[in-house]
């Protein structure tokens, strides 16, 4: 059987510390994405992510038997971006949130193999949102990323550090969209004890 690589521990980016922000220089990633808007906790969003997972371990398991190269599925990841950032940091008005979820797939899966993937979880499982699944790259560069441990609505105050304190005193601006790393499994880990990167791109002001 091959070695099961763990790529979160492989690639620093996967690492934070808890509610120290810190600037980290992302690779360039490819992901399994689906767009949404709105609440998180609504059945919309829920059918997306319900897209995501199976398409996932079908590449590993393709990758495995047919590569012989096997890997642990990454965790969910999100960007979040709303007309007014405030409605992350103050608000926290989740109406207005519109999101990308991601599941990011090693470099070694090829093309061919997530698009025979998405075709087969379509013909088995036919999730709701199976045909929204969509492959892209993203580039995010440098970066600012801290740790984040607790509830998820317990986020704000450490990104308006970010924000408006780290970012501006460091002479950066943000680029790009709120990026959140889901380190911990909500269905299996209490509250406090979720894991949650925050991750904000950035460049010279």
């Amino acid at each position: 059987m091959p070695t099961t690589v763990d790529l979160k521990r492989e690639l620093s980016c996967y690492a934070a510390r808890r509610d120290t922000p810190e600037l980290v220089d992302v690779p360039d990633l490819r992901f399994l994405m689906i767009d949404g808007h709105g609440d998180p906790n609504t059945p919309v969003y829920t059918a997306a992510v319900e897209a995501l997972y199976p398409v996932a371990y079908t590449c590993k398991f393709a990758s495995r038997r047919e590569l012989g190269r096997d890997h642990v599925v990454m965790p969910l990841e999100g960007l979040w971006w709303a007309e007014d950032m405030d409605s992350f940091t103050l608000s926290r008005d989740k109406t207005r949130w519109s999101w990308t979820m991601m599941i990011m797939i090693p470099d070694w899966v090829p093309e061919a193999m997530v698009d025979d993937a998405v075709a087969t979880v379509r013909r088995k499982k036919a999730p709701e949102r199976i045909d929204d699944v969509r492959f892209a790259p993203l580039s995010e560069g440098r970066c600012v990323q801290a740790l984040h441990v607790g509830p998820y609505d317990d986020e704000a105050p450490l990104l308006h550090r970010i924000h408006t304190e780290f970012i501006p005193e460091h002479g950066l601006r943000m680029t790009g969209r709120h990026h959140e790393i889901y380190l911990g499994d909500p269905r299996r880990t209490a509250p406090e004890k979720l894991r949650t990167i925050l991750r904000q791109p950035v460049a010279d002001a």
